[in-house]
């Protein structure tokens, strides 16, 4: 897979590119990120990238010059998308659609934001991490990147681990548990002890419709529970 990020703070990305599981696959030769500084691209020696916006207002405007130049020259893999407060909600199924592409492409605004002539005319679309403001869109890239790579084949040791994580099934993981089996007085559920995997997985299933129905009710919201399910809610096992 084959992303290219265009950022005017470069250096933001370049350890968490290269750490953990993305660095790994970079090395592996499954992933292939590229970071262009857009400060490349613009016009003056002072390499300006922003500009008052018209109107007036607060803080400046990432202008459009710098980032057509750097995409046209650069030819990045498409879909390119503008990380944007205004952009569709990233969650695991826009990952889990990016990551069955050969790639794609991000922009990061800074400042106040990006000329709307970039959104409108360079991009094939926006995308938002969430409904809070952060300083630039260095850190919502990394949230993107690393939620799609970890999908793509290869990537993760144990393929199986991305199969039943939280939101997979539109439901929260189950609790997890590890050795010592007690500690502090507090004890690992027998179940998980037992050897028994036909319990095992009824409980695991059960626990992710209680945790998704106590911690996030909303993604129950319009969902069909089967019959087993909606026995599962009612009656957990042991």
């Amino acid at each position: 897979m084959r992303i290219d990020v265009f950022s005017i703070f470069p250096e933001y990305l370049a350890g968490p590119l290269g750490a953990s599981l993305l660095g790994r696959a970079v090395a592996g030769g499954v992933l292939d990120v590229r970071v262009h500084d857009v400060r490349g691209w613009a016009a003056d020696r002072h390499r300006t990238v922003d500009d008052a916006p018209f109107g007036g207002g607060a803080g400046m405007v990432m202008t459009p010059g710098p980032l057509f130049e750097a995409v046209e020259a650069v030819e990045p893999v498409r879909p390119l998308y503008l990380l944007s407060a205004a952009g569709r909600r990233f969650d695991q199924d826009m990952a889990v659609e990016l990551a069955a592409l050969e790639g794609f492409s991000l922009i990061c605004g800074r400042y106040e934001g990006v000329d709307q002539r970039v959104a409108d005319h360079l991009c094939d679309g926006e995308v938002s991490v969430g409904d809070f403001v952060v300083a630039g869109g260095e850190v919502a890239a990394l949230v993107v990147i690393e939620a799609v790579v970890r999908l793509v084949p290869g990537v993760m040791g144990n393929q199986a681990s991305g199969a039943e994580e939280s939101f997979e099934g539109g439901l929260l993981e189950y609790p997890q548990y590890t050795r010592p089996a007690d500690f502090r007085g507090w004890s690992v559920p027998e179940v998980l002890r037992s050897g028994d995997h036909g319990r095992i997985a009824r409980w695991r299933r059960a626990e992710a419709l209680r945790r998704t129905s106590t911690l996030r009710p909303d993604l129950l919201e319009g969902r069909d529970l089967t019959a087993d399910e909606a026995a599962l809610l009612e009656d957990p096992p042991e």
